[in-house]
């Protein structure tokens, strides 16, 4: 059999049917224009995937007989609370609290250096002069680098401002006609498909089940880990408690690596805040625990419904979209992957089952 018999083979496996042509190119469409027009659209984006996380409170409401527009109003007022809450309250002391140890920064390093100084002495043959030199000018160098990231950044606050000034006005509408007209802008999009997507269906209500369940499951698992964190670590009246919660609740956007990277963080304030003693043993053990509860006990309960993807596959995921897109490659790096392995499972088994004759499937929506 020959390379060109092969490859035809394949061709006609999977794009010899019109709806696999037609998924084809909505998904080339699809991401080029994330690709092309992402930081253009980035509040449209934005606003599409806070609509979708909100949906599901109003879908709740409608169900217990509340009108559609009243609920729309009270999830949407909900929504403008948290956000003012976030933007006047939450952010002002992060920044407070990263300027304060941006600032601390030397002293922890000369604290760092007395420590490597006692143990040099106390285990010469360990660690040498030079090693120890070695480790201080790397250690230098970062934080160097660190003041100049910024200096930049506060030199470039103006036009931050305004980007802030644009989400926060354009957000909020646009999610209010999202959630309001939900039903006409799901008609108009769906009029611009073919009449035939028996195989687009498929894939989209187990894309939306998946999706749904990953925003809603993801944004409670960052509230209550961050929030847990941030009661833990004052309670151990750890300095830059709300900056060390918020970067512990977000090191859940990326499995693994995320709780091993923020680990560094926490045990740099916490070894310059009380040394190296009970204490600082307490606060590691006790991030430790956070960090076991989230990923074997909180992860699986939230996330039931959603396919199991190999490890390996998520690392990979979140290099390669985040990479692309950023944060929010980061953010729906699981569920891109979960769309390509949908993709690959549906596709050539729906255009088998049509070809066929066998009846697909109803899926709840």
């Amino acid at each position: 059999m020959t390379m060109r018999t092969i490859l035809k083979s394949w061709i006609d496996r999977y794009f010899s049917d019109e709806e696999a042509l037609i998924l084809l190119f909505v998904l080339i469409a699809g991401f080029a224009a994330i690709i092309w027009f992402g930081r253009m659209l980035a509040p449209f984006f934005t606003a599409l995937v806070v609509a979708f996380l909100l949906q599901g409170v109003v879908s709740a409401f409608t169900r217990r007989g509340v009108p559609h527009l009243l609920a729309v109003i009270v999830v949407f007022v909900g929504f403008v609370s948290v956000l003012l809450t976030l933007a006047f309250i939450l952010m002002p002391l992060i920044w407070n609290q990263l300027v304060g140890l941006v600032q601390e920064t030397p002293r922890m390093f000369a604290s760092g250096q007395g420590w490597l100084d006692e143990l040099q002495a106390r285990y010469p043959n360990l660690i040498t002069p030079d090693q120890m030199q070695s480790w201080i000018g790397v250690a230098s160098r970062e934080i160097s680098q660190l003041g100049q990231r910024a200096l930049t950044l506060s030199l470039a606050s103006l036009g931050n401002i305004m980007s802030l000034i644009i989400y926060l006005v354009l957000v909020p509408i646009l999610v209010f006609f999202m959630l309001k007209d939900r039903q006409s802008l799901v008609g108009f999009t769906l009029s611009l498909l073919p009449q035939k997507r028996t195989l687009l269906t498929r894939i989209w209500h187990e894309m939306d089940r998946q999706i749904a369940n990953y925003i809603r499951g993801k944004s409670i698992e960052i509230i209550i880990v961050g929030t847990v964190a941030f009661f833990t670590f004052a309670f151990f009246g750890l300095p830059y408690t709300a900056l060390l919660a918020v970067l512990v609740g977000f090191s859940v956007l990326v499995p693994y690596i995320g709780a091993a990277v923020i680990t560094i963080p926490v045990a740099a304030v916490a070894g310059f805040h009380f040394g190296i003693s009970e204490q600082f043993a307490y606060v590691l053990v006790a991030y430790g625990v956070i960090q076991a509860l989230d990923g074997n006990v909180l992860a699986p309960v939230l996330f039931s419904e959603t396919n199991n993807i190999h490890p390996v596959s998520i690392i990979v995921a979140v290099l390669f979209f985040g990479g692309i897109w950023g944060f929010w490659g980061v953010f729906f790096a699981i569920p891109l992957a979960t769309l390509l392995k949908a993709l690959v499972y549906a596709w050539p088994r729906g255009i088998a089952e049509k070809e066929g004759g066998k009846q697909l499937p109803a899926v709840e929506h």
